[in-house]
């Protein structure tokens, strides 16, 4: 009888194994990409949630220096409500579009020199549900939350790399953008505080890196005035009157306080023709997209991720959704955007979760371009001051071919340490903006703290 159900027990498992494998396959060939992929990309998805019922769809590409000991990046991509895919072919991946022959109705891929992946393993992620490839299975399982997309964002990890353990060992890090700077610091305690636990695989957590992070959503978003001054996008008269009216509150002001009002409107009639994603770009109109718009893009991945073929050599499960949308607009958020009935943004600032951090063996990098209004550079230098760090190295400038490529200054305590470095040009999504220097900064911070073949 005994034999009887241990062999019924590995039966179990055999199924279980053949399920969560047939999720996965390796892309050999994309649509728009001339031959073979020079890379390893493996696509699938993997459950999470009650009775797997989020099915979380991936991209994952294999470090084309030294995988099996380079570290292992989990990035979440911001909004919420953007897709993995995004930050793939037009930020951090190995691929991206060529617009010169894409305009001409001819969309076409090309290596990305910058690639992340040239140096540490990269898992891109649909989440939270409703992005990209992802999908619910109920509608329960639709409805999902910061707190959630923390849970599933963990519960994904650890699921894929129970399947996929030659990567247990690598250092890991979890990163993200934008508004993954309200996830990425919860997810890494997760880890921290689940390893303290004694769960087991072990994850070998190392860090976070966070690229323009939404951290604390008072400070990052006030700072906007202040960071508008330092810009010169207002003079120095309204930003005293401004700031004095205000008394520094430029987001929950009193609506009876007519002098602040009066000041924020003279604010805005200065901001609203600039591009908050970099002031030095044309703020482009998404109904009449033209060549020198950087949103273009948006055209050409819509394109291409709604064709059956791309969707087929991605091995996307056909017919899980209607249209693929870079962007999920009803979950994306707004400053003082209430809940809707898909989401609740129910955490309001990630700083608790940073100062838990200060207690573990954590390496923190935070990137920030200095010309994003979006979360300005001014935010995150107020809510790293609120950590009272003790400054290893102060305000510095770093270089990249002998050229000042921004500035940077380093923090630590016991065993924790934050590096804070800015990007000289580089707007929200830095990468895009100043690729050489943003892939610089991270690889060298990476060669710091963990071992791989080129450190």
């Amino acid at each position: 009888m005994e034999s009887k159900y241990i062999t019924l027990s590995f039966f179990i498992i055999f199924l279980h194994f053949i399920t969560f494998s047939n999720s996965k396959s390796i892309v050999k060939d994309l649509p728009g990409f001339d031959g073979h992929l020079p890379f390893t990309l493996e696509t699938g998805y993997v459950g999470v949630g009650e009775d797997d019922a989020v099915q979380v769809f991936y991209y994952f590409v294999e470090s084309e220096r030294n995988p099996t000991e380079d570290p292992l990046l989990l990035y979440l991509t911001g909004g919420p409500g953007t897709s993995g895919l995004y930050p793939f072919l037009y930020q951090i991946g190995p691929l991206s579009f060529n617009f010169e022959s894409s305009w001409k109705n001819n969309i076409t891929l090309e290596l990305n020199p910058n690639s992340w992946s040239k140096a540490v393993n990269v898992i891109f992620v649909d989440l939270p549900v409703g992005v990209g490839f992802s999908y619910a299975k109920t509608w329960e399982a639709s409805r999902s939350s910061d707190s959630i997309v923390t849970l599933h964002s963990y519960k994904f990890l650890r699921k894929w790399l129970i399947e996929n353990p030659r990567f247990l060992s690598n250092p890991l890090y979890i990163s993200g953008i934008s508004y993954m700077g309200i996830i990425v610091p919860n997810v890494a305690l997760e880890i921290y505080n689940d390893n303290e636990r004694g769960s087991q695989p072990q994850l070998n957590i190392k860090g976070c890196l966070l690229v323009s992070p939404l951290t604390d959503k008072f400070i990052d978003f006030n700072s906007r005035i202040e960071a508008a001054h330092r810009l010169a996008l207002i003079s120095d008269d309204i930003y005293q009157a401004t700031k004095e009216t205000c008394h520094g509150n430029y987001i929950d002001n009193d609506p009876e306080n007519t002098l602040c009002s009066s000041n924020l409107e003279h604010v805005d009639e200065c901001t609203n023709g600039i591009n908050f994603s970099n002031i030095l770009d044309p703020l482009c109109d998404e109904t009449n997209m033209k060549p020198t718009c950087r949103e273009a893009a948006n055209i050409f991945i819509d394109a291409w991720a709604n064709n059956k073929d791309v969707q087929e050599a991605l091995n996307v499960r056909e017919g899980i959704i209607e249209k693929w949308e870079f962007t999920n607009t009803s979950i994306r958020y707004n400053l003082d955007k209430e809940d809707t009935i898909y989401y609740s943004y129910d955490v309001f600032s990630s700083i608790a979760d940073h100062q838990q951090l200060l207690t573990k063996s954590c390496q923190v990098l935070i990137i920030c371009g200095d010309h994003d209004m979006t979360f300005p550079c001014v935010g995150q230098e107020k809510w790293i001051s609120s950590l009272n760090l003790s400054i290893e190295s102060p305000w510095e400038p770093w270089f990249v071919s002998k050229q000042v490529a921004g500035y940077q200054m380093t923090y630590a305590q016991s065993q924790y340490s934050l590096k804070f470095a800015t990007i000289k040009g580089a707007g929200h999504s830095v990468a895009l903006y100043k690729p050489k220097e943003a892939f610089a900064m991270m690889d060298r911070w990476l060669a710091s703290h963990t071992y791989s073949s080129g450190s």
